[in-house]
This record gives C-alpha cells, sequence and structure tokens, in this order.
C-alpha cells in the first residue's frame, strides 16, 4: 500500500500503484510476480518497481476441519523494498507547482482565457541532467489508487478533456514557436548564411511571401542580435530562406529533436522535426518555401515537449553538451547501504563554434533586458539570466505559450523550461512561472528581503 502524503504533489514523477493485471503477470512471472500483486502502473513506481516493491510476508497455518486456524506452522516476515533518492528538489518542486496553479488562476479569471487550464514546466542542472523540479497540469491524486480505484472517480479522471493522467513535461507535443529560433539562428550563423553586423529590413511582411510578424508590427532594420532577442519573424522567415529546410532539419537533430531523451519515465514523445520525408511520407506532396518560413519559426509541421525545449536550452548553456536528464540519483537499501548509483551520462555533443554561441546567448541575454520581449517580467530580476519567449499558434484555441531560460548568464547552473496550453503571449502566461521558479532556487525573496540586493552579494544564495 502507498500513502502519498502530499497528494498531487510530483504526482506524474512519483506515479502510482495497483493491482498486477493479466498482461503484466504473463511478463513479469518468471520475476516472482503472482496474482494479486501490487505493483507500479505509472511513472517511477513502474520503472523502479523490483527495487522498491519488497518482498511479502507469509504464514502457513494449520486450520481445523471448519477452517479455523489452530497454530501457525511457519512464518516469514515480509521485508520493505529499497528507497529511491530523487533528484527534485522539494522546494522548487513545491513553488513551480504553486506558480503554475496561481498562473492558469489568473490567465481564466483576469485575461478571460478560459482554456487555459493546462501547463508544463521542467526545471533542469544543465551541467549533469538532474531534474530538480517537473510540473504537469492538471494533476491526479495517486491515493485515489490505492486498494483499486472507484469506476466513479476512474470516470472523472479519463472524462476530462484535459486529461491530467498525462505528463505533459515529457509527452506533450507542441509547436515550440519562437524558441526553435534558437535553433535557426545556429544553422544560419554556422552555415554563415549571415553575420552579426549585416542589417535586414522588416517592413512588417517577407517580400518573397507575405508572411509577417504577430500584430503587422515593423522593426525596420534589423541586425541578429536585435532580431533574437525581439524575436522578429521577418528576419527568421529570412534566415530559413537562406538556410533551407534541410539544414534546418540538420541542425534541430543535432540539437537533439526528434528523438526521445531517454529520461527514465514511460511515455516520453519523440516530438516531430519539420523535413521534406516527412511531408512526403504522410502527405505525399512536394515541400513548399512557405512551410520552410513556417519551421524556421517552429511552427508548421515542428513539434517538440518541454523536456526537450529544456534540454536545447541546456546545450546552449554548457557548450553544446547533451546530458541524459535523470531522476532518480540513488537507490538505498532499507539499512541505509547504497544499492546503485546515477551519475550524469553525457549523449550526445553539437559543436558550435565560439562566436555563434556566443552571439546566441548575448541575444537570449538581450531578450531579457530592455527591449527585449520579456523585459517587462524580469525588470529588477537580480540574478543575470538568458531567455526566449515563443508563442506557438494553435488550431483548438488561443495560441500557447512558451518561455525558456537558463541562470546565471555566466556560470549556468540551472535551466527552465515551460509552457502554458492555451496561455497566449508567452511573455504573459509562461515567463511569469520561470521567473517564480528562478526566485525559488536563487532564494530571491530571501535577498530582498534582507536587503542585498547587489550582485555581487547575491551570488552567496546561488547554490
Amino acid at each position: 500500500m502507498r500513502k502519498y502524503i502530499y497528494q498531487e504533489f510530483a504526482a506524474h514523477v512519483f506515479g502510482y500503484v495497483g493491482e498486477i493485471s493479466e498482461v503484466e503477470l504473463q511478463k513479469a512471472k518468471t520475476d516472482g510476480y503472482k496474482t494479486g500483486d501490487i505493483v507500479g502502473k505509472f511513472g517511477l513506481e513502474k520503472v523502479y518497481d523490483k527495487y522498491i516493491r519488497g518482498t511479502p510476508g507469509a504464514k502457513r497455518i494449520e486450520v481445523d476441519v471448519d477452517g479455523h486456524p489452530i497454530k501457525v506452522l511457519a512464518e516469514r516476515q515480509p521485508l520493505p523494498g529499497n528507497n529511491l533518492v530523487l533528484t527534485l528538489d522539494y522546494d522548487i518542486q513545491r513553488i513551480a507547482e504553486k506558480a503554475i496553479d496561481e498562473r492558469l488562476r489568473y490567465l481564466q479569471s483576469k485575461e478571460h482565457r478560459t482554456k487555459a487550464k493546462a501547463a508544463a514546466a521542467v526545471v533542469m542542472n544543465p551541467k549533469t541532467g538532474e531534474i530538480l523540479a517537473m510540473v504537469s497540469r492538471p494533476a491526479f491524486n495517486p491515493n485515489l489508487f490505492n486498494g483499486g480505484i472507484s469506476k466513479k472517480n476512474w470516470n472523472i479522471l479519463i472524462d476530462n478533456p484535459s486529461n491530467p493522467m498525462e505528463n505533459r513535461a515529457i509527452s506533450g507535443e507542441y509547436p515550440p514557436g519562437s524558441t526553435f529560433k534558437i535553433i535557426t539562428s545556429t544553422a544560419a550563423l554556422e552555415l554563415k548564411k549571415v553575420t552579426l553586423k549585416e542589417k535586414i529590413l522588416d517592413t512588417g511582411k517577407h517580400w518573397l511571401i507575405a508572411k509577417g510578424n504577430a500584430g503587422g508590427e515593423a522593426l525596420g532594420w534589423i541586425d541578429f542580435n536585435e532580431a533574437l532577442a525581439k524575436s522578429d519573424n521577418v528576419y527568421f522567415y529570412e534566415m530559413g530562406n537562406r538556410v533551407g529546410i534541410d539544414n534546418l532539419e540538420k541542425y534541430a537533430r543535432l540539437y537533439g529533436l526528434g528523438a526521445t531523451t531517454g529520461i527514465e519515465l514511460p511515455g516520453e514523445a519523440k516530438g516531430l522535426v519539420a523535413s521534406r520525408r516527412y511531408k512526403e511520407e504522410v502527405y505525399e506532396d512536394d515541400w513548399y518555401l512557405s512551410e520552410t518560413f513556417d519551421a524556421a519559426i517552429g511552427q508548421g509541421f515542428q513539434l517538440v515537449t518541454p523536456l526537450q525545449m529544456a534540454m536545447v536550452m541546456g546545450e546552449v548553456a554548457n557548450g553544446g553538451y547533451r546530458y541524459r536528464p535523470f531522476l532518480v540519483s540513488k537507490i538505498v537499501s532499507p539499512a541505509g547501504k547504497t544499492i546503485k548509483t546515477f551519475l550524469p551520462e553525457e549523449t550526445g555533443h553539437i559543436t558550435i563554434s565560439e562566436p555563434t554561441l556566443t552571439a546566441i546567448r548575448n541575444a537570449l541575454r538581450e531578450a531579457v533586458l530592455p527591449g527585449g520581449t520579456a523585459a517587462g517580467i524580469f525588470q529588477g530580476f537580480p540574478i543575470s539570466i538568458a531567455g526566449k519567449t515563443g508563442t506557438a499558434e494553435n488550431s483548438h484555441g488561443d495560441d500557447h505559450g512558451w518561455f525558456v531560460a537558463y541562470a546565471p548568464f555566466d556560470d549556468p547552473q540551472v535551466v527552465v523550461s515551460v509552457i502554458v496550453e492555451n496561455g497566449g503571449y508567452g511573455s504573459q502566461s509562461a515567463a511569469p512561472i520561470a521567473k517564480d521558479i528562478l526566485s525559488a532556487f536563487f532564494h530571491v525573496q530571501e535577498v530582498r528581503n534582507s536587503g542585498r540586493g547587489d550582485q555581487s552579494k547575491v551570488q552567496n544564495f546561488i547554490r
């Protein structure tokens, strides 16, 4: 039996338990499982069941002809299972969940975005792949499954159109919107299709295909730094035009998109990288330049998970290294002996020249400073961060809002990826959530309350 004392807290990470099914029994008979056993059904409960389930106790009892017990012939005491020590930080997880819940309520009540009922966030150490927090909303109470979930409660869960059983952090697939401009920037700079000093005229629409900026905004002559910091679509349409869909696909895959990250949770989605091959196989049609434009700004066929975008931001932060994200740091016996330890594992590396990395990092830093797309949210924030907003078009409702970031800018220790379904602009829906998470990580409230606001002293609060 399980008692999840914090109710919905980290439910999609922990998972839940239930009676073994016939299908599961057929697969696990050789491992000692039997009819009636309680096993992990979801999340870490499922993945690490054999480590944490323990050994059942048993009694052999002599009974009389009526079945009444007479004496105990033999007895075996039950043995508790091992413990999992997680990488999750309780405080950061708690604040992340609270921030999402509060923002969803705000968007629904104050911004009249009545469909903004779902969101996800991932907080990760970019130097190791350790997951510090993982949130998916709406959530469920895993205690409902203890002893078998009632039909009424099961129907409530599965009839909810927002699907609280889905871990959106790893299985939700969304257009990345302008967060994809990080990949387009890498391709354009590495392939020397543009220089940092070259200026491109943004009149509000591209001159080849009449695709433009949100609200018809026109920024005039802009260079790379301003284009990424202000998330200018026309500039990146032109980058897509120069780079081409094949190179956009190549660099997206070099960043690890279009494939699972390898996190130990079940149900991770691969996402989708836009490509000629995909369109030919699925739609039996040729590729068009307008679709390259869409792909360059993270629209069209492009799909990513919040975890994948955390990985992309982590690679920018750490110099191109991709680490397998993980949630369990070690397995410990009931007596306290370490059974198994999990260490950072490098799974890939994208080679990006230092000038390109520096240019992208600087532009992401500018995005949260005056003039950038997230400047209003992070005004006066005492920790230097780099971030990117994104607003992904959604045919089923309002746009989805994205925000991805890492901090501190000079020595990245944390990456945050947030998406709010039907939340509208990422700067208004996702960025405030990320700010609360980063405030928790760096104890920003403690800094302000103590009156220690200058940057040198703030560093004392960094973990």
